[in-house]
């Protein structure tokens, strides 16, 4: 058996402010958005839509890009397709796949949200920051998400 590697002072300062961070934190920045009712994942899946070509993506691509599993994609893209914020299509490339579209009235919406979560995400998080920090901050959390994505979105060479 192995030897329990404890978490040293700054560690659990670390540890202790990141559980703060989640549990009230993220439902400070999710206020703005249910106000169109919207959760979090679905902005990231928007933004994650607002930012491929065409506003268009295969299906696989998105869950990775919007950091999910590809079953709580589907069932997150169901509200948006009944909104008629995004709209599914197979893959004219590929039958067997589908790929999901930003519809022009998901875009609209997404114009309306994204300067209120921004100034949001700036209260909650960054204006308690200074740049250095910001930059710490930034560095640390990019090593974390890069071993726990599939994609190399926070690999160093991409900042």
């Amino acid at each position: 058996m192995t030897e329990t590697r404890w978490l040293d002072e700054t560690q659990q300062q670390a540890w202790r402010a990141l559980l703060v961070f989640v549990n009230r934190g993220l439902p400070e920045l999710e206020r703005t958005l249910k106000e169109h009712d919207l959760l979090a994942v679905h902005y990231s899946i928007l933004v994650a839509l607002s930012s491929a070509p065409d506003d268009t993506m295969r299906l696989s691509d998105l869950a990775d890009a919007a950091n999910l599993s590809q079953s709580r994609l589907t069932h997150r893209l169901r509200m948006l397709v009944d909104r008629g914020i995004v709209e599914i299509a197979p893959d004219s490339e590929d039958g067997r796949g589908k790929n999901a579209t930003l519809t022009r009235q998901g875009r609209r919406l997404l114009e309306l949200v994204a300067p209120l979560h921004a100034e949001d995400v700036q209260r909650v998080v960054f204006d308690h920051l200074t740049t250095p920090e910001t930059a710490a901050l930034a560095s640390g959390l990019s090593k974390v998400a890069a071993g726990l994505c599939a994609h190399d979105d926070f690999l160093p060479h991409r900042r």
